[in-house]
């Protein structure tokens, strides 16, 4: 009998040694396999991320056109001191920008229907600005792809001449369209 009980016992200490070990080694490889998820990459889903990061950056350009960059003011022979897309907002002040709700103040420009209005453009000549001009459409009175740049007076307007200009369109419309 102490024989039997002997082997009992040893069978009990190896049945509890081997579930011990078991559960060590169940353990160490559920903690290796959380490591390895963890550390997986989706180069997928990051391409994605940075792409719609782009998309819905308010400077990056949307399209980039080139045409005459010109001058004009509110009171200028085929003027009458109102903008074709806000008749309402008085220029005849000399006032030549426009609080955005985005880009904040921007100069204001006269386009062809080409842009729609209340589009924002940028637009680098140094002797306008040392700064890319952004500027934003509320005007009309031009042909093609030529900008009229709304000046405070005629002589600015007359030394801006008639230039080429390449923009970029940094919004279509007042609206969130591409």
């Amino acid at each position: 009998m102490k024989r039997v009980l002997n082997i009992s016992i040893k069978s009990i200490v190896i049945i509890l040694f081997v579930i011990a070990s078991s559960s060590y080694i169940t353990k160490t490889e559920s903690k290796t396999y959380s490591n390895n998820i963890n550390n997986n990459v989706n180069l997928s889903t990051m391409a994605l991320k940075v792409d719609e990061f782009i998309a819905n950056d308010i400077y990056s350009a949307k399209d980039t056109y080139t045409g005459d960059l010109t001058g004009y003011v509110y009171n200028c022979p085929l003027c009458n001191g109102h903008l074709g897309c806000m008749y309402r907002y008085d220029i005849t002040d000399g006032k030549t920008t426009y609080n955005d709700e985005v880009y904040g103040t921007v100069r204001i420009v006269a386009s062809s229907k080409n842009l729609p209005c209340g589009s924002i453009v940028r637009f680098n000549k140094s002797f306008v600005s040392s700064e890319p001009v952004i500027a934003i459409v509320l005007d009309r009175g031009v042909r093609g792809n030529a900008l009229d740049l709304l000046s405070s007076d005629i002589n600015y307007a007359l030394n801006l001449g008639r230039s080429v200009v390449t923009y970029d369109v940094l919004r279509k419309g007042w609206g969130n369209e591409s």
